[in-house]
């Protein structure tokens, strides 16, 4: 059980009186210490569905007890590793200055919007030292604890808890200064009762983005759930859910989004169970149309995480139905063909486990590559699946 410093009060997460506190220390803005290690712990209060939540910092989770609730895997063990003290640093105030690899503004004519690639040589390439759309997708799931899972959350996330996580996860981020909230927009769950309501907030939020006449134009991202794709007299338009309007993509764009995210439509497609998540830059016209400037694409499964093959498809339906906690790993900017942990089970005894899938494609230097990842966390064990020797092996 997790013990907080709030103020001067000393409380455990199930003293009633937390949740009496919480309202308060939230509009105070103070910072509640978790005392799970010698060293308290930073954390901060998220309003989540009318509750008052206490949530880890970016990137502080590896600073908590591995008994924590709030413990994280290291983050050397995925993608994230690279951006860390590059892409993304943390200030004092333990938020994150975040570089983005793409642009907010929009200047000139209208381009041809784009999806982002992977780069065809990476071995040659040095580590990029700013976040890709595609990056910029994953770090807010990881910030807002939608990689983890524990089976007794069956049926407790939908798209208005996704949401709510991924707006409180996006206030603790900030780029050139502004905070990152600022230009997100995520389309709030549809609700017949409070359709006005919600038109109103979706126009003050897309205000920004109205264009009204020449020079540069600012653009937001966008985080949504498709539902589907259709054609348009020019180009398509991606469909998403709880918007009213699609956004507008050009068919050389959509090609190349098709041929990218090749693997991931496939999947989606292959059972209504799953969602697809879309991260887009985009701008509205003076005729009130939006369209795309640069778009990615992520599958997720019916508990909203996400995969990126049949095999951690598999991997994640094991592990599911366990009552203790996993954290799925994720890539960010590194390319497919390097080695990252599948799955962390950090409450795991004696030790955590970090869950590897080779594929069967691996070859020397892949196995090398895996081989360093886990020789630099001795404290973490590894479960290796390698595809091409056969089934899964059985779980830890």
């Amino acid at each position: 059980m997790r013990k907080f410093v709030i103020g001067d009060r000393v409380l455990d997460e199930r003293d009633r009186e937390l949740q009496t506190l919480l309202p308060h220390a939230y509009d105070q803005r103070l910072r509640p210490m978790c005392m799970c290690t010698v060293s308290p712990v930073p954390m901060y209060i998220a309003r989540m569905d009318d509750q008052y939540l206490i949530k880890r910092m970016p990137l502080s989770g590896r600073d908590h007890d591995p008994a924590c609730p709030s413990y994280e895997p290291p983050y050397e063990l995925s993608g994230l590793g690279p951006l860390i003290g590059t892409a993304i640093q943390i200030d004092a105030s333990g938020k994150a200055g975040l570089k983005l690899d793409f642009s907010l503004t929009k200047r000139g004519p209208r381009s041809a919007p784009t999806a982002p690639t992977e780069p065809s040589e990476p071995g040659i390439r040095s580590e990029p030292k700013k976040l890709s759309l595609k990056a910029m997708l994953h770090y807010l799931w990881e910030a807002g604890e939608l990689t983890e899972w524990r089976s007794t959350w069956a049926g407790r996330r939908g798209w208005g808890r996704v949401r709510t996580s991924l707006i409180n996860a996006a206030s603790q981020m900030s780029t050139r200064g502004v905070p990152l909230s600022d230009m997100l927009y995520v389309p709030e769950l549809f609700q017949p009762e409070d359709k006005d309501g919600i038109a109103a907030r979706r126009a003050a939020a897309l205000k920004a983005v109205q264009a009204t006449g020449s020079g540069p134009r600012k653009l937001m991202i966008i985080v949504a759930e498709v539902k589907e794709f259709s054609p348009a007299r020019e180009g398509q338009r991606i469909v998403v859910r709880h918007m009213p309007f699609p956004l507008m993509i050009e068919d050389g764009a959509w090609r190349r989004l098709a041929a990218r995210y090749e693997t991931e439509l496939e999947l989606w497609r292959s059972n209504e169970a799953f969602h697809l998540i879309v991260i887009a830059t985009f701008g509205i016209s003076t005729a009130g149309i939006a369209s795309v400037e640069e778009v990615a694409l992520m599958v997720v499964n019916e508990h909203w995480l996400p995969f990126e093959d049949i095999h951690e498809l598999r991997l994640l339906e094991k592990l599911g139905h366990l009552k203790r906690k996993s954290v799925k790993g994720l890539r960010f900017n590194l390319p497919r063909d390097a080695p990252i942990v599948s799955v962390t089970l950090p409450e795991q005894k004696p030790a955590p486990i970090a869950m590897f899938i080779v594929p069967a494609s691996a070859g020397v230097e892949y196995e090398h590559a895996l081989t360093g990842m886990i020789d630099t966390r001795p404290e973490i064990a590894p479960w290796i699946w390698r595809v091409a020797e056969g089934e899964m092996p059985k779980l830890p």
